[in-house]
């Protein structure tokens, strides 16, 4: 990957460098000696990038306590109904 696809999909993420370089445990100035001399961003950086990314959309999607308590109320009710036949499977 360039670095110039590395800072757009930081920047697309909401991410600065300072961040990223926390999240990956590796030191703010290596990341900066990704953009001088035409230097390749590693390969592993990508992959973590979108895995990152997944999980702030999974994390986004999480539903709250009171709809989960819900769902687990209807599933209840359903699992009755399936017992005393109510309901074709």
């Amino acid at each position: 990957m360039e670095y110039k696809e590395f800072k757009n999909i930081l920047k697309k993420n909401k991410l600065t460098i300072k961040k990223f370089s926390e999240l990956a445990n590796i030191s703010y100035n290596t990341c900066n000696t990704w953009s001088k001399d035409n230097r390749s961003v590693p390969n592993w950086v990508k992959p973590f990038l979108n895995l990152y990314v997944e999980n702030q959309v999974l994390k986004n999607e999480r539903i709250d306590d009171k709809e989960y308590q819900e769902l687990l109320e209807l599933r209840k009710a359903f699992q009755v109904l399936l017992s005393k036949g109510k309901v074709v499977e």
